[in-house]
């Protein structure tokens, strides 16, 4: 069993409590000593920190007055005026004042341009450009167009090479007869060799009518051809 408590007691416990404590004539000195120690020790760190702040300051360049540059500008009869002598160093004067001897100017050799493209390429000789030459160029850049059912080899962007150099095709004893072309048949460019197949063939004006048959198909133009092959037939 827990003890009994009497009741009387123990509001007489919290009263006292509640009550004000009275300090001592001791306590209350050593609360003022604490005080004022407090106090002593704050004003000696600020006085520490203003000794600090001063010895920087103090610790800094003094400038003297009798050192200081004398400026290039002074006032004359209330107008201000520069110094001459000191707006140009006396060595550069020196030079602006001698007499000024350009020197001899030197040529650069340019680059002399190849007149062949070398002994690796068998001295080809550097290209001289004709409207012949140029038009055959010009075909060889559209051989795939010419000849649809044969694979060339890209050659490029269509630049005239900067040597070259143009030859005949001489057929061996070993070839036969049917694949050698007679003087007749043989021709000096190749825009003449074009145009010679083209009159055998005719296969560009073929393709010309065959294009501008798909391009006007649907038009005026196209039915009236329908009609009248249809009156033919009729």
């Amino acid at each position: 069993m827990a003890p009994a408590v009497d009741v009387g007691e123990s509001v007489t416990v919290a009263d006292r409590l509640s009550e004000p404590q009275i300090l001592s004539q001791e306590e209350i000195s050593n609360l003022l000593k604490e005080a004022e120690a407090r106090l002593r020790e704050a004003h000696n760190r600020r006085v520490l920190s203003q000794s600090t702040s001063i010895s920087a300051f103090a610790s800094l360049p003094k400038l003297k007055g009798e050192s200081l540059a004398i400026p290039y500008l002074q006032e004359q009869n209330g107008i201000a005026r520069a110094d001459p002598a000191r707006l140009i160093n006396a060595e550069h004067r020196k030079l602006a004042d001698d007499v000024y001897v350009p020197e001899p100017v030197v040529k650069k050799e340019g680059k002399k341009a190849k007149e062949t493209a070398g002994t690796d390429w068998f001295d080809m000789p550097k290209t001289e450009l004709t409207p012949e030459l140029k038009r055959d160029l010009q075909l060889l850049q559209m051989r795939n167009v010419l000849d649809p059912h044969r694979h060339y080899k890209s050659s490029g962007k269509g630049k005239i090479p900067a040597f070259s150099q143009t030859g005949t095709v001489i057929e061996g004893p070993t070839d036969f007869y049917s694949a050698r072309l007679n003087k007749r048949e043989r021709k000096q460019t190749f825009a003449e060799e074009i145009v010679a197949g083209e009159k055998e063939n005719g296969r560009f004006k073929r393709k010309y009518n065959e294009i501008q048959e798909a391009k006007t198909s649907g038009k005026k133009a196209h039915y009236k051809k329908l009609k009248e092959q249809r009156k033919r037939r009729g």
